[in-house]
């Protein structure tokens, strides 16, 4: 019997997301053919903002590497010894805000989110700014971007490493949809 239940992780990681407010608009699961590395992708945006300026696109690597590491090391425990909390899958947040001719302040930006996000939601705050010709206005996407690393070990163990990212990711989309409406459009 395997450790994990991936695919079970991620039923929960979306039935999280609905629970906070989310609604679920695509998931992709993607396979390389040559390592069976696996990537599984949902993307999300507000419930109170279906079709509005947020979204957020959720990864999740999953590396065979590290799950067979894993489930190798848990299958020489002892069935009172806990697992080392030693592995751990990537899962990465990006919110995405449509293109707007002049984005908001990006360092203003980055020191309202970090308190939202904290130490155990680190965000990283970009931009891209394109330009079709010489002559036409620039166009400002902006990106936030999480990455938080889920433990194996608390995964085996049943506990919830959701709860409070999901609760951060609501704050920071409502956050993002309330200021996007004052950023020039």
């Amino acid at each position: 019997m395997a450790a994990i239940d991936v695919a079970g992780f991620v039923a929960d990681l979306k039935s999280h997301a609905i629970d906070h407010g989310f609604h679920v608009h695509d998931e992709r699961h993607l396979v390389e053919t040559y390592s069976l590395r696996q990537a599984w992708e949902i993307d999300l945006h507000p419930e109170a903002a279906c079709g509005g300026p947020v979204d957020l696109h959720l990864l999740l690597d999953v590396d065979p590497r590290t799950l067979l590491a894993f489930e190798d090391a848990f299958n020489t425990l002892s069935e009172d010894e806990e697992p080392a909390d030693d592995f751990h899958f990537p899962l990465v947040l990006t919110w995405q805000l449509p293109p707007m001719h002049r984005g908001p302040d990006l360092l203003r930006l980055t020191i309202d989110l970090a308190p939202i996000g904290g130490m155990s939601l680190p965000l990283e705050v970009s931009a891209t700014d394109t330009f079709a010709s010489a002559t036409e206005p620039g166009e400002r996407r902006v990106n936030i971007v999480a990455r938080v690393p889920i433990s194996l070990a608390a995964i085996s163990r049943g506990d919830d490493p959701l709860c409070d990212l999901f609760e951060k990711s609501t704050v920071i989309s409502t956050f993002l949809l309330e200021q996007a409406e004052s950023w020039p459009g």
